[in-house]
């Protein structure tokens, strides 16, 4: 656990070992849904409100069971349209698991729709560098619905960011994203951060080593975020399918993994 920095809560597990490249992972948190009802409040808290949330986003985030629940074996986050008004959810592990590098992966399936905006992401836990985009954010999957199939990890900084349109990412073709289940990842150190498709490496942020939080905010803490968006600022710039009632998001499990190099 030589990276973990913040884990406040406590899991007995059985631990999996698992090597990639020079690296060695080993699980120190994850929530594998083998459970029915609300998601486990130890490790999930939610964000509420209809605000916009700083993309002009429709959705208002709920913790309605109708909007999150947990079954069968998955967490499934659905957006949902009633009398033209969307409800959805967006869950967090703030201050509940936190943590300073490793490997997070998350298996999932995403929506459909035009208009629809699911994100698995990690965001400052703390705030140290300030607020967003200062305070650094890291997009391990990000999906618009009308542009089907092309998934998006990306880094937002103070001088890399999206409303500058310096944001830094790649992209990478997934056809069958709604109908399988893939596996979403980052590998988070000092050095740097890479972005996995099952394994797949196919983005790679460098830190600079200037010591400038500008270009790297990635030093402290952070949490995971799942949600859904609907419309928005990206989710809805090409328009919102008015015939659109429902988007779901499944998550077969969430795995937090420790980075120690080899011996």
């Amino acid at each position: 656990m030589k990276y973990l920095t913040s884990l406040v809560i406590v899991i007995t597990l059985s631990i999996y070992n698992y090597s990639y490249g020079q690296e060695h992972h080993q699980l120190i948190w994850s929530d594998e849904f083998e459970y029915t009802g609300a998601p486990d409040s130890a490790s999930w808290s939610y964000d509420l409100g209809d605000n916009g949330w700083g993309n002009n986003e429709l959705q208002n985030y709920t913790n309605s069971p109708e909007n999150s629940v947990v079954k069968d074996g998955k967490l499934i986050i659905k957006a949902l349209k009633f009398d033209g008004s969307w409800t959805s959810a967006r869950l967090t592990t703030k201050n509940k698991v936190d943590f300073l590098y490793g490997r997070m992966e998350i298996r999932a399936k995403l929506p459909t729709g035009k208009g629809t905006w699911p994100a698995i992401w990690l965001l400052s836990s703390d705030h140290e560098y300030g607020g967003w985009p200062g305070c650094g954010e890291i997009d391990i999957m990000e999906h618009v619905g009308y542009d089907p199939g092309n998934v998006h990890a990306t880094v937002h900084t103070g001088a890399y960011n999206g409303s500058l349109r310096t944001q830094v990412g790649k992209s990478i073709m997934v056809p069958d994203y709604a109908t399988t289940f893939h596996t979403y990842a980052v590998e988070w150190n000092a050095d740097k951060i890479d972005a996995y498709l099952d394994d797949q490496k196919y983005f790679t942020f460098n830190n600079d080593k200037t010591g400038n939080s500008d270009t790297w905010p990635f030093d402290k803490r952070f949490h995971l975020i799942v949600n859904i968006a609907i419309g928005g600022n990206w989710g809805g710039s090409m328009g919102i399918d008015p015939d659109l009632t429902e988007a779901t998001m499944e998550i077969e499990y969430v795995r937090l993994y420790s980075l120690t190099p080899e011996e």
